[in-house]
């Protein structure tokens, strides 16, 4: 099967005063999506299956080529040595501004664009509402990288060239009015050498590449998938500024369809939530405070960085969190990590049986470790004991890898200043308070113990201590 999806993962880097900085209005922003690619590749009809499918979400359009520039008197007089196909045709700041005011949730006009005058109506535009979720499309929307950094998500159209080209004269002709001559003429200039100089150049860019266009359902279907779930979070993050969920690309998702199938055994499991652990991790760290600190290269040149945090431990809800205890140790080198056991009965179980924490864990910033939030009920208790440790909630950072959205709601509320890191948000709980669609028992599957067993057995008090140290 052909590969229908590229992705790539952005690390965070730290700005401002020693803090990260304060969430702005992006949790509250549509989800923006680009579609590039060649001309008459497929990217409309692509941009149209994706908002029929989205049809319980306000989805709107937008053409970058309603942003051509109108021609000049003297560019229509010689109209046919005239690129409509370099990036100077558009006008990329108006494109700009609309997609800005867009995600700020305000309604927008877009020019309309006249193709057989090439000039723009002047008393006639096209209104744009506020949506969940705003498209962009066009062959360039990927040249310009203030363009592209407003994008949630890039999706490249790759097709045919032949096809591209067959599509290209039927449509110039029939809807466009032109003579066939000009339009091969047109594409042998103009057409296909900015194809090779600036829109093939972009497909490096996109994080899913769907060959075929809109022939290609799978490649589709999974991306109304994606972002589906993506709005799911969405949601939340409205709600709830400090929760945080790690940039989803389609490597991330690989892995996470990994980790669900009930099928992956054992050691493909272990190694591909492994890797998840540590995206987890290094998102969680670039939260902490830092301190700017120049050091002296080997080249004698001086280079202004930033210094980690040093005063930071690790704490670990027994049993499942201990699965992230060596991806913290392999990014912090010597972390002290604690532990926190608490019997867990069903959905009220909030007993705590042991703890072991830094004597000093008041003076410290925590990462709380616990691979699902469920309900949200030994999070609150291992919360609670920290507070009663005198960690301020402010510097308690809680790494998961899902998070069910009742457990959200739990924590968040009864503890708006802790910060939740996870990579993705799940649908909801079922009857028996397990999470949907999940990946089932978190630590019996990583660790290989059986599915029905209890979570941790210690025949003596003796055999607890020697586990825990």
């Amino acid at each position: 099967m052909e590969d229908i999806v590229n992705a790539h993962f952005s690390g965070l880097r730290p700005k401002g005063n020693g803090y990260p900085p304060p969430v702005k209005s992006v949790h509250k922003e549509p989800f923006v999506i680009g579609v590039a690619g060649g001309t008459a590749s497929g990217k409309t009809t692509v941009c149209d299956m994706i908002i029929q499918q989205l049809h319980d979400h306000r989805v709107v359009l937008v053409n970058q080529d309603s942003f051509y520039r109108g021609l000049t008197a003297e560019e229509l007089a010689h109209v046919q040595e005239y690129n409509f196909d370099h990036p100077d045709a558009f006008d990329t700041e108006q494109l700009l501004d609309c997609i800005n005011t867009l995600k700020r949730g305000e309604p927008v006009q877009i020019p309309i664009y006249d193709f057989k005058t090439h000039q723009r109506c002047t008393d006639t535009f096209r209104k744009v509402n506020a949506a969940d979720v705003v498209i962009l499309e066009g062959i360039l929307v990927f040249h310009d990288r203030r363009v592209r950094g407003l994008m949630n998500m890039k999706i490249f159209v790759d097709t045919d060239a032949d096809v591209r080209l067959a599509r290209r004269i039927r449509r110039d002709t029939v809807e466009r009015g032109r003579d066939i001559n000009n339009v091969l003429e047109q594409y042998a200039k103009f057409v296909k050498p900015a194809f090779d100089d600036f829109v093939l150049p972009t497909k490096k860019c996109a994080d899913v590449i769907i060959p075929r266009g809109g022939d290609n359902h799978v490649a589709i279907d999974l991306i109304v998938q994606h972002i589906r779930t993506k709005l799911g979070q969405h949601d939340l993050c409205k709600i709830y500024s400090n929760v945080y969920v790690i940039q989803s690309t389609f490597q991330i998702r690989g892995m996470h369809t990994l980790i669900r199938d009930r099928e992956t055994m054992k050691h493909d499991f272990v190694f591909y939530a492994d890797r998840l652990i540590r995206l987890v991790v290094e998102h969680g760290l670039g939260h902490l405070p830092f301190t700017e600190k120049q050091v002296i290269t080997p080249t004698g040149s001086v280079y202004t960085g930033v210094d980690f945090c040093k005063q930071l431990c690790g704490v670990s809800i027994i049993r499942s969190g201990e699965s992230m205890e060596n991806a913290l140790r392999a990014c912090c080198k010597g972390i002290k990590i604690g532990k926190i056991l608490i019997h867990r009965d069903g959905d009220n179980g909030k007993q705590l049986i042991y703890e072991k924490l830094p004597r000093d864990i008041a003076e410290r910033h925590v990462l709380l470790l616990d691979p699902v939030l469920a309900t949200g009920n030994s999070a609150v208790q291992a919360i609670e004991l920290l507070l009663q440790k005198g960690v301020p909630e402010a510097r308690i950072i809680f790494l998961n890898l899902i998070s069910a959205p009742e457990g959200i709601h739990v924590v968040c509320r009864r503890f708006p200043r802790l910060k939740i890191v996870t990579s993705e948000i799940d649908a909801a709980l079922n009857e028996e308070y397990r999470v949907i669609p999940g990946m089932g028992e978190f630590g019996d599957r990583y660790f290989g113990t059986d599915d029905d067993g209890p979570d941790v057995i210690y025949d003596t008090p003796l055999k607890m201590s020697r586990h825990l140290n």
